[in-house]
């Protein structure tokens, strides 16, 4: 491996060589080397296939990257308290490393805590008691609303955690209670009852900083505007309501874990979340850190490489998180022409699902269903 001063020298000559690691580096990476040219990181040899990946350590982008195996993942990272696994929703290749590091940390140590994204604190009974065996999986997936890939994603982890006793976290907020917020601001919140508000975090974090700023580019690159003219007071205000809904996530995400810490002293998390919601150290994991700064803190990123036969990531990628997956790239979801608005209608009927049943004293109809980072 090249040390971090050429490394960065590299990173700013366009003629800079291609660097082949050095044999330590080649060994770490189970025969895989990582080379680095005009500042950009490749891999030495091309994925096989949609399952194929490799892991980057990156020191939090403050030392040079080192490739390395499953095995020394784990090792890295069962020093610290909590684990945010982001992932690709969809990616069979995140979820079945997912499936393999929580195996190899409960191996290093039987006390971690699997907390999800994917089950809201609402149904946190029924997921208790399908790990206690009370209930089986269609229940489970009924009443406790599952994601649609639930027995290819999210099955192997729970029936993991169940086999093993290790206590799982329910961490997300309801969806209608995030549209709540997203229709009408925070203030909505006020309108719940008093079980109703358990489930959204107690405070909801809007301050403006790198995470807004971060929400805004990805509403203006998607085009998710809301009902008003981009540049309008009223699509700044919708904005700006998607954004509340976003972080009231994060923010009951972050409180879930933090309690789940607090009622299993001596044990870490392994938390499930999209990408969006722990990348650069952002979003849910920096509300973790507010409510308490003392915890060890790691991210695993997932990066979607451009090519499979020469998989690549740039320089950037090092500060979003303390280990890069590298993935196969997903197919494209149309192809260029192609009528997607059959596609359009069915996606807007699944957030129609999420309506809030609440709305301030005198409000004239229902508000927009808010935007959503992944």
């Amino acid at each position: 491996m090249l040390s971090g001063a050429v490394l960065s020298a590299c990173a700013f000559l366009s003629s800079c060589a291609l660097q082949p690691a050095s044999p330590e580096a080649r060994a770490a990476g189970s025969g895989t080397a990582l080379r680095e040219v005009d500042g950009h990181y490749q891999l030495d040899r091309a994925f096989q296939d949609f399952y194929d990946t490799a892991f980057v350590v990156t020191g939090d982008g403050k030392a040079a990257p080192r490739m390395a195996d499953l095995a020394q993942v784990a090792d890295t990272l069962e020093a610290f308290d909590v684990v945010f696994y982001g992932e690709r929703h969809g990616h069979p290749g995140v979820h079945l490393q997912q499936m393999k590091l929580l195996r190899a940390l409960v191996e290093r140590n039987p006390h971690w805590i699997l907390s999800f994204e994917q089950f809201e604190r609402d149904v946190q009974g029924i997921v208790d008691d399908y790990v206690a065996r009370r209930i089986g999986e269609t229940t489970l997936i009924d009443k406790g609303r599952a994601w649609n890939n639930y027995a290819a994603a999210y099955r192997p982890l729970l029936l993991f955690a169940r086999e093993h006793e290790l206590p799982v976290v329910a961490a997300e907020a309801p969806g209608w209670a995030i549209s709540c917020v997203g229709q009408w601001g925070p203030a909505i919140l006020d309108r719940f009852t008093p079980l109703e508000r358990t489930w959204v975090a107690e405070e909801v974090h809007v301050e403006p900083g790198a995470y807004q700023d971060k929400f805004m580019d990805f509403m203006g690159n998607s085009g998710a505007h809301g009902s008003g003219k981009p540049g309008t007071p009223e699509s700044a205000a919708k904005a700006q309501r998607s954004f509340a809904a976003q972080v009231a996530r994060d923010d009951t995400m972050a409180e879930s874990i933090e309690r789940a810490l607090q009622q299993h002293p001596g044990y870490k998390v392994l938390h499930l979340t999209g990408s969006f919601h722990s990348e650069a150290f952002l979003g849910t994991v920096e509300r973790l850190r507010m409510l308490d700064p003392k915890l060890k803190v790691a991210v695993i990123e997932p990066v979607e490489v451009e090519d499979p036969h020469a998989p690549a990531f740039g320089a950037d990628s090092l500060r979003d998180g303390t280990v890069l997956q590298l993935v196969y790239p997903n197919p494209d979801s149309f192809a260029e022409g192609e009528d997607t608005s059959g596609s359009m209608k069915t996606m807007a009927h699944a957030h129609h699902v999420n309506r809030c049943k609440y709305s301030p004293p005198g409000a004239q109809g229902a508000g927009h269903p808010p935007a959503r980072a992944p």
